[in-house]
């Protein structure tokens, strides 16, 4: 397989320079959603993952409009090639060409806790839901500020085989509170801090109440080296250039292949 490991020219077949910076490609937020959700879950972690966003239904009249993230564009998907100059992520709607531009900031993920989670952070939250209704966080992604608004919005996920429970994506702006609710949901958004039991995830048109057990996975998605290949699960943060095209100068690595359903 070939790949390059951005900021180790030793260890690469091409090599891309790193730094804080970063950009992505863009996807659909049910694709992306859907992509991180069995990432996760077959790659990362035993959890469902939580990274992106755990949905919310409704209009929360307790989120205030300047908490929640605008939304950012973005390609999440598997990785079909890399270059110097380069990369093409596969999403089930077609294959999105990036070109890439300096200075490139790579970002890999890092184990954290709930302590991390601060007033107003953008999150990403994988919840299930639970007979009397409660959706309850399996796993908490805490993202970068530069990252805000990434796969903002919520869409319920294609089940899972044998699954017996619903997923859902939601990226949005997170506060910390209390209620029960269940079903399996995905979100991501700016936190605030409330009893430290609750996330209220607010995204563009609703928000969405998450109960949080102490013992949830949490964690942060940070600037580092990784190794970009060919199989791996990426997201790249996406502009469109006036030629119609598209560049990023922010790409996280996820995991290997989703295995599984990935619609």
């Amino acid at each position: 397989m070939s790949y390059v490991t951005v900021g180790n020219k030793e260890l690469s077949s091409a090599t891309l320079p790193s730094n804080a910076n970063g950009h992505s490609g863009s996807m659909s937020a049910k694709t992306t959603s859907q992509r991180l959700l069995n990432a996760s879950r077959h790659r990362m972690f035993p959890l469902a993952m939580v990274a992106l966003v755990a949905v919310a239904f409704g209009f929360n009249p307790g989120a205030r409009a300047q908490d929640v993230a605008p939304p950012i564009s973005g390609a999440l998907g598997q990785v079909q090639s890399v270059g110097d100059h380069s990369i093409t992520i596969q999403d089930k709607s077609g294959l999105f060409h990036i070109d890439i531009t300096q200075p490139l900031t790579t970002y890999k993920v890092v184990p954290s806790d709930l302590n991390h989670i601060t007033d107003n952070a953008y999150i990403g939250v994988a919840s299930t839901e639970l007979p009397d209704g409660t959706e309850v966080a399996k796993q908490i992604f805490i993202f970068p500020s530069e990252l805000r608004g990434a796969v903002e919005g919520s869409v319920a996920m294609d089940a899972q085989p044998g699954a017996t429970t619903q997923s859902r994506m939601t990226n949005g702006s997170v506060s910390l509170r209390r209620a029960p609710e269940s079903h399996s949901r995905m979100t991501n958004g700016v936190v605030q801090k409330g009893t430290g039991t609750t996330l209220v995830v607010n995204y563009q048109d609703g928000a969405q109440t998450i109960s949080v057990p102490p013992n949830v996975a949490v964690v942060s998605v940070v600037p580092g080296e990784v190794q970009l290949a060919a199989g791996e699960t990426a997201y790249a943060k996406t502009d469109k250039q006036t030629d119609g095209t598209l560049s990023t100068h922010m790409i996280l690595v996820i995991g290997g292949p989703p295995s599984g359903n990935t619609k």
